[in-house]
């Protein structure tokens, strides 16, 4: 065995947004020494190849709605030249890198370690990293933190290669003429409304009669209508037998559908994969540290990270619980807390009930709590009361009817006291909205609590506030 070269109350392995969280407040708050390793882009999936340059290219694509829809309030509006997309991609690479700079300096000022290398687990305390030039450091850790996040899936349908995934749309340097996206989760939907809202033509390949298919009927209904009504192509029932190399540029999908029972093909030039994500675990060293996988492969911990090992933790998309960032983040912070935080946080942990989670789709999907099938299937048909409401947007009055986009909300109600278990909102607007009713649900709001806020008006928001 190497000889130990460094030693260190804890080491995170995994550089995403919820190792960060977890090495920067062990270290900067509670004085752990601390190191942590990351083999790729500091910042992980979210900052990289997610949340973040996502937001960026979503805020373009409304953008292009937007100018589509100003016609409507009078504005004539002439395009001298088409979408730079090309300018577009390096301009958000160059914001991406910043804030990769940003991490970085952050790790320092709280004085956390930083190696750039790849890290497999030797023991329980003892861990391998293989740095950028080669050379190998073994480090002793009392605490070890695995947060190495996830990656894309890509199938094993022939000619699947030929595609990419969520990581290379970022890397795209042209906007397609027509792309195929295969997947019915959120990275699918909403890469879906951006490449048309952008100018491609668009074809979502879905396995079931709806998408989002986790979220309230209402939710699922309402957005593949809208989606039909902006012109996207969905493939109901669909599955992909190959994918043929065309030329250089266009490939053939081999499909059947709803429509085409018999098979199909479609020519495209870029085809995307989005059919769900697999734990970052293949060569971390799991077994012989003796960390215990699930089926999927993902570590298992409990509701304070513990795995089955009493000095490694994980968190994370590597875990699987609910991968989001925030949940993440708040569940390194409240690590970090509990192990070096002194007798006060002995019991930190995060609350992972009631976390509120978006889709920017276009319109913008929000939910947090039951769907109104879960609120009924726990406290049974009678006990559970919805209200409901849909309606256009004051946004789209100024429009001809082809041209309105829905807005729809849903609180499921539980009990006597008719407690908001479940909030569902669909349209303009519903991230940031999400936000602040998200507190009132977590706070165990009731819909007469609801009632006795005085309406904002004119939005949408007041709906939620005035519901019958």
């Amino acid at each position: 065995m190497a000889p130990i070269s460094k030693e260190c109350d804890f080491l995170v392995i995994g550089g995403g947004s919820g190792g960060l969280a977890c090495a920067r407040r062990a270290s900067g708050q509670w004085g752990a020494k601390t190191i942590a390793v990351e083999s790729n882009r500091l910042g992980g999936t979210c900052v990289n190849v997610g949340c973040v340059p996502k937001k960026v290219t979503w805020n373009a694509a409304a953008i292009a709605e937007t100018l589509h829809e100003a016609a409507a309030y009078g504005f004539n509006i002439k395009e001298t030249s088409p979408f730079d997309f090309k300018t577009f991609k390096h301009k958000r690479d160059d914001y991406i890198k910043r804030l990769n700079g940003i991490y970085e300096r952050n790790l320092e000022k709280d004085h956390v370690e930083y190696l750039h290398g790849r890290a497999h687990l030797l023991s329980k305390n003892e861990v391998e990293v293989v740095l950028d030039n080669g050379s190998k450091e073994t480090i002793r850790a009392k605490r070890i933190l695995l947060a190495t996040g996830g990656h894309p899936n890509i199938p094993n349908t022939p000619g699947a290669e030929l595609g990419i995934t969520s990581d290379g749309f970022f890397d795209l340097e042209t906007l397609p003429k027509r792309v195929a996206l295969v997947g019915a989760g959120y990275i699918a939907v909403e890469m879906a409304g951006m490449f048309h809202h952008l100018g491609s033509e668009t074809h979502l390949f879905i396995r079931h009669e709806t998408f989002l298919r986790t979220f309230d009927p209402m939710i699922q209904e309402t957005i593949v209508k809208e989606y039909e009504r902006q012109g996207i192509h969905i493939h109901r029932n669909s599955s992909q037998s190959k994918i043929e190399k065309k030329d250089d540029q266009w490939m053939t999908i081999h499909y059947t559908d709803k429509t085409s029972p018999n098979g199909s093909t479609l020519d495209i030039d870029c085809l995307l994969w989005a059919i769900g994500r697999s734990p970052e675990v293949e060569d971390l060293g799991l077994d012989k540290a003796g960390v215990n996988q699930n089926q999927k492969g993902q570590i298992i911990a409990d509701d304070y990270q513990n795995t089955n090992i009493e000095n490694i933790y994980s968190l994370g998309d590597v875990c699987g619980k609910i991968e989001l960032t925030p949940v993440a983040i708040a569940a390194g912070r409240q690590l970090a807390n509990r192990l070096f935080g002194g007798p006060q946080y002995q019991n930190a942990k995060l609350d992972y009930t009631n976390i509120p989670s978006v889709v920017f789709a276009h319109p913008e999907v929000g939910s947090i709590g039951m769907t109104e099938q879960e609120a009924r299937d726990k406290f049974g048909d009678g006990k559970v009361k919805i209200y409901k409401t849909d309606f256009t947007a004051m946004y789209y009055a100024m429009m001809p009817p082809e041209a309105k986009a829905p807005t729809a909300y849903k609180l499921v109600c539980a009990g006597e006291e008719e407690k908001v278990v479940g909030l569902h909102i669909l349209g303009s607007g519903s991230a940031e909205m999400l936000q602040g009713f998200g507190v009132a649900v977590k706070m165990g709001a009731r819909k007469r609590d609801f009632d006795s806020c005085v309406a904002i008006h004119p939005t949408s928001a007041e709906e939620l506030v005035t519901l019958k």
